[in-house]
């Protein structure tokens, strides 16, 4: 990161991605046990509103037409104050509906800074830097997270629903007011196309993150919900089971960034599959407190693995095409995630163990699919912000 403008895109990502993963972290932290002891929801609940967060997902694609009279770095600004809103206004709501519309804001925010996040990054930093600087985000994300969780534990004995959702909620608002007073771009990067783009030489990726999608949409939407539900975890159990997984992922977040630099997408993605087909398969099964827990351990850390499919795109796209092309991504990852939390539900209310079934079925698909993977041997000789870009394909 020599240039000016790197390191200051890099810590103006940095703010806003601790602010994002802080609320929505301490959004989950809460979020199930307010919806099963605050307003008397059940699975089939659950799920119709892990389904209705995802619609603001799938409206991604919208972001490449807001970039018409919007600068990138201001939408990422504006997406987090909508995220920390969404937040704020969540323990005011203890209803059905209230937390349908308090989670559609809330996950509108998160997703298009989401979106934004991922394309700055790609934009800003080459093929071997990009690995190393999205694992370091979500490294010092997963810090920021300790603390925030480690403060629910603490606060829990003494604060309600409202005012952690309030105070969490506010420090995200106040955040995203920062970004706008700040303006990390350099007007050399390559100009980013304004129309969405389909190319047929992406397919492997768009195949990859539909999958990673409806295989992130069981993890999410049920893994919690299980620990509670069925095992009996208090708010503050999930708390510090956060805290925990958080101080592993603060550790192998930069190594995971490393591993795919040196080895390649290909074998990292692979090693993430074969472990999620055992892990998924494994929740099913699973009688003991300790070992679900385990389970969401494991679950987390093969998840972060899943920046590679960014990474992987970076490498065979055209970098006019980030942009509009992670937008897109994002709208194909969230397809399936409309509407498989919902059937999920109502599998659940057959047998709780169907959801992780198939979702060890998604697993296995996807490691075949990653097997397709081919990189073309790229030479950037000339900066970044020359928006040059020769290519050299190995035979």
């Amino acid at each position: 990161m020599e240039s000016a403008s790197k390191k200051h895109m890099y810590r103006y990502l940095m703010m806003l991605t601790i602010a994002s993963t802080v609320g929505l972290q301490g959004w989950r932290t809460l979020f199930d046990n307010f919806a099963v002891n605050a307003a008397g929801l059940d699975g089939h609940h659950i799920g119709i509103i892990q389904s209705i967060r995802e619609i603001p997902g799938f409206m991604t694609f919208l972001v490449v037409y807001v970039l018409l009279i919007m600068r990138e770095h201001r939408l990422s600004a504006l997406s987090v104050l909508m995220l920390g809103v969404g937040i704020a206004a969540t323990g005011y709501f203890p209803s059905y509906g209230g937390l349908i519309l308090t989670t559609f804001v809330m996950s509108l925010g998160f997703h298009c800074y989401e979106t934004t996040n991922q394309s700055l990054t790609l934009q800003y930093f080459d093929r071997d830097t990009s690995p190393w600087v999205f694992g370091k985000l979500r490294s010092m994300a997963a810090a920021s997270n300790i603390a925030v969780g480690l403060f629910i534990y603490l606060a829990a004995g003494i604060m309600d629903f409202q005012q952690l959702f309030l105070l969490l909620g506010g420090l995200v608002a106040a955040v995203s007011f920062w970004g706008f007073s700040q303006d990390p771009t350099d007007r050399d990067i390559v100009p980013q196309q304004k129309r969405m783009v389909f190319r047929r030489r992406y397919g492997l990726y768009y195949l990859l993150t539909f999958l990673a999608g409806a295989r992130r949409q069981i993890f999410t939407s049920f893994a919690v919900f299980l620990m509670v539900k069925n095992f009996g975890f208090s708010v503050r159990e999930i708390t510090l089971l956060f805290v925990l997984n958080n101080i592993v992922n603060y550790f192998l977040s930069p190594f995971i960034g490393r591993c795919i630099i040196r080895y390649g997408e290909r074998r990292v993605l692979s090693l993430e599959y074969a472990a999620l087909i055992l892990i998924f398969a494994a929740y099913g099964i699973v009688q003991e407190k300790w070992m679900v827990a385990l389970l969401y351990i494991l679950d987390h850390i093969f998840f972060n693995f899943a920046i590679a499919i960014r990474t992987y795109f970076q490498k065979i796209g055209d970098p006019a095409d980030i942009a509009p092309s992670m937008a897109v991504g994002f709208t194909i990852n969230h397809i399936a995630a409309v509407f498989f939390p919902a059937l999920g539900g109502m599998l659940w209310i057959i047998d709780y163990r169907i959801p992780f079934w198939f979702g060890a079925g998604l697993s296995l698909a996807s490691f075949l699919a990653v097997q397709r993977i081919r990189i073309p041997m790229r030479i950037e000789a000339l900066p970044i912000k020359s928006g040059t870009d020769r290519k050299k394909t190995s035979p």
